[in-house]
């Protein structure tokens, strides 16, 4: 069925058949994308046609006009209708009149509308007040009426928007940005607005104002489709959902990639993200045109008046490297530059542009692609200089990577990075997409140049550290073989390919054992160690890893872990410069320690004490905002069943965040019987204050003698408090790592964090009957990482067969 046959069977038959050559034309199977979406406008235009002509019988100088999005043909499904009911000032009850038989039909069919009605003098006037109604009315297109008036509104408004131009587009810049602040960058958001947010559909459109203006206009190479692909995710989003949303939520984006026919939900978001990249990119190189030319146009008068008049002025051209220039703002090549004879010169312009925190002119980023010449292997010294000291150059290189990157360069150089070009991380830590972390990460690791005697290993392996996730199974596993061919052909000798594929295979290693291990364990730090291999491999990894964890997100680094990591870092250095780890002995107990203990035994109940912790030395603190490290938590109570459960559950209770955990058995001072157990755990809250200690120790007397449903209280809250509907948190898995230490076993639990995890997993493993020695708690985003060092009632590590069935029992307890 064409477009004109739909438009037929709306015709005379008012509203009902409107809505059904409407409901039919959206399920058509065969049409979709723009074809349905003109096809859409054209029905629409029909039926409002019709609509007008029934009430405007006899009156003379009026027009129906669409505007905005509609006026520029792109009905999504559910798509306001924008209207302007333009008149000559004439009959007023009459225009009135003839308003109320468009505008109620729109209304009774649950269309929303978006209308008004002015007078072409109204209507520049409102426009000369509010942006938002002149970029509308720079897409009018006249429905039906009067052609004259909408062919004279349209030109004043066009000719009121070039004259205004100069002023008006520094306050829409400015508002761009605002909303960008606000909704954050298209390209990189697991939820977002494919309007609002920065590279969105709001911006595709303020493209083709700008261009309107004469000023200036957007490369156009890729921004159409770019645009109609948006147009395409937005159609589905309405259709499958049936609301008009803009917001592609999580629990959407599978049912959208089935109605567009793609593989899954991560296909469709790094199509939403390429498109958004292209629209970004055009939108930086528009608004610096603008820019410029504004600025030109400042100084010209002032530059002739001083000049008599005479000659216009040409630009200054500043040498930056070899082939590469200033001019006006923006790195471009010399003039005696030749690409096609040149294959270093990408890299020499990128890298004098990140250098001088310039950003690449468009000309001759797509000269030098247009003209790119592939690199020998393995490359020659000033190539693989020029990528390290882009990559060095700190903030700015963001900028320069993405000019190189719009335009097929990056892959050129870099072939592996095209699997992780747009790649989405489907986890709450992650800020940005694979490629932008590892960007964010050698711009992180810029600052830590000075801490390493191979800046050059360090960046290198920061760029490339998540190169593995672009391929199945272990990134870093994956990564390590990647590095290897990447390293040699970027022309590193064989010693730094080993260096650079260790740094990328162990890059979690140190966060993960400092925040999951007991590093007083031997075996902890001689295990690692033995993977580092040198203390300058060690260097690198410790400010490789810093780097990571700062480019990840807020939540992947806190001074807490830092700390932990320098502390694992410092030991693991002793083992390397020939230091052998000695096995841990019971330390003494402290003052305070007795004292407790002593009076847990004098009243034969828990007692506590709570001390606020201090920042490490300066020193060793990381270029992050300052965090308190929490309050340290000692308990001490006479040895009993089901201490474990009933602490993390009073915890939980009270909503306080445990992130160490440490249980151990207490020598008494002669004289005083008994068996008491010390607990020296590090909590804060999750909000407001901290608890007094008195509340938390009646509860934990009440939670040990069985008084106080712990459980129980937690469920009513959990039920009270239900959480969003989202994506479904993969289960818990639960493992055991036998060569973790000599001292206990080592088990592992993985799983979605929430309130009480840590008293089920207490709960569970008092049922099994074993002893927990210590708990590592690790938090990052919706998940938890906990490791549990466990012995049997005797003290002695697990048999193999029996902590394989404490694993499974526990992880059926999380799953279950």
């Amino acid at each position: 069925m064409t477009s004109t046959d739909v438009s037929k069977d709306a015709e005379g038959s008012g509203p009902s058949g409107y809505a059904a050559a409407r409901l039919r034309l959206l399920t058509e199977e065969a049409r979709s994308g723009p074809p349905r979406r003109a096809a859409l406008a054209e029905l629409t235009d029909e039926w409002l046609t019709g609509l007008f002509a029934a009430g405007a019988e006899g009156l003379r100088g009026v027009s129906l006009v669409a505007v905005g999005g509609y006026g520029r043909g792109e009905l999504s499904p559910r798509s306001d209708l924008d209207l302007l009911l333009l008149h000559d000032g004439g009959d007023s009850k009459a225009v009135a009149a003839l308003a109320d038989r468009i505008w109620y039909p729109v209304w009774d069919l649950g269309l929303a509308l978006d209308h008004s009605v002015r007078t072409p003098a109204e209507a520049r006037k409102t426009a000369g007040e509010d942006l938002k109604v002149q970029l509308g009315l720079l897409d009018a297109r006249h429905i039906a009426g009067d052609l004259g008036l909408t062919a004279g509104l349209r030109t004043s408004v066009l000719a009121d928007w070039r004259n205004q131009a100069p002023k008006r587009l520094p306050e829409l810049q400015e508002l761009s940005a605002e909303r960008a602040e606000r909704q954050g960058e298209l390209q990189y958001l697991l939820e977002p607005d494919l309007k609002e947010a920065r590279g969105g559909l709001r911006d595709a459109t303020i493209l083709r104002a700008v261009a309107a203006s004469w000023l200036a206009d957007a490369p156009r190479e890729g921004l159409d489709d770019a645009r109609r692909r948006l147009l395409d995710v937005r159609d589905a989003l309405h259709l499958t959902t049936g609301r008009a949303t803009d917001r592609l939520s999580l629990q959407e984006q599978d049912q959208v990639a089935a109605e567009l026919g793609l593989l899954d939900a991560d296909t469709l978001l790094r199509q939403v993200y390429e498109a958004a990249r292209v629209i970004s990119y055009a939108s930086d190189v528009t608004w610096r045109e603008v820019g410029r030319v504004l600025r030109a146009r400042a100084v010209r008068p002032r530059l002739r008046a001083m000049l008599g008049g005479g000659a216009k002025p040409t630009a200054e051209r500043s040498p930056l490297a070899e082939g590469v220039v200033e001019q006006d703002g923006e790195v471009v090549l010399a003039r005696a530059a030749r690409p096609e004879r040149d294959p270093v010169l990408p890299l020499r312009a990128a890298a004098a542009a990140a250098q001088a925190g310039l950003p690449l002119s468009l000309h001759a980023v797509r000269r030098m692609a247009a003209n790119v010449r592939p690199l020998p292997t393995p490359w020659p010294a000033e190539a693989r200089e020029q990528l390290v000291t882009l990559l060095g150059s700190g903030r700015p290189t963001v900028e320069v990577w993405e000019a190189l990157e719009a335009e097929g360069l990056i892959t050129h150089f870099l072939p592996d990075w095209e699997r992780v070009r747009c790649r989405p991380q489907r986890n709450a830590v992650h800020i940005w997409t694979v490629d932008r972390h590892l960007i964010e990460t050698a711009v992180r690791a810029s600052e830590f140049t000075r801490r390493v005697h191979r800046p050059d290993l360090l960046l290198v392996a920061a760029l490339l550290h998540d190169i593995g996730k672009g391929w199945p199974g272990d990134h870093s596993v994956a990564g390590e073989i990647i590095v290897k061919d990447v390293a040699a052909r970027i022309g590193f000798d064989r010693d730094d390919v080993t260096v650079l594929s260790t740094l990328v295979l162990h890059h979690l290693l140190l966060v993960e054992t400092a925040t999951r291990r007991d590093l007083e364990d031997p075996a902890t730090v001689r295990s690692v160690a033995e993977a580092v291999g040198t203390q300058g491999t060690l260097e690198l990894l410790h400010a490789l890893t810093e780097a990571d964890a700062l480019a990840t997100g807020p939540a992947a680094w806190s001074s807490w872990r830092g700390s932990l990591v320098a502390d694992l870092v410092k030991r693991v250095g002793a083992v390397l410069a020939g230091d052998d780890p000695a096995e841990p002995e019971a330390a003494a107990p402290t003052a305070e320690q007795e004292r407790l203990a002593i009076e847990g035994i004098a009243t034969g109940s828990p007692v506590l004490a709570l001390r606020a912790q201090t920042e490490p030395p300066a020193e060793e603190q990381s270029p992050v905002d300052p965090e308190p490290l929490g309050v340290e938590l000692l308990i001490a109570v006479p040895d009993q069943p089901g201490v474990l459960p009933a602490v993390a559950g009073v915890l939980a209770m009270h909503r306080l965040t445990v992130r160490t955990a440490e249980l151990s058995a207490l020598d008494l001072p002669d004289g005083v019987e008994g068996a008491v157990l010390l607990l020296n755990w590090r909590v804060a809250a999750e909000y407001g204050s901290l608890p007094q200690a008195a509340r938390l120790r009646a509860d934990l007397v009440r939670a040990l003698d069985g008084s106080l449903d712990i459980a129980g209280r937690l469920a009513e809250r959990d039920a009270a408090y239900p959480r969003r509907r989202g994506v479904v948190a993969p289960p818990a898995r639960v493992t055991v790592h036998p060569a973790a230490s000599r001292l206990a076993t080592v088990i592992e639990v993985r799983a979605q964090d929430a309130p009480g995890l840590l008293f089920r997993i207490g709960r569970a493993l008092e049922d099994a009957s074993v002893r927990v020695r210590s708990a590592h708690v690790s938090t990052l985003g919706a998940n938890a990482v906990d490791a549990f060092y466990v012995t049997g009632p005797e003290g002695a590590p697990l048999p193999g067969e029996e902590a394989a069935a404490v694993a499974r029992k526990l992880e059926e307890t999380l799953r279950g």
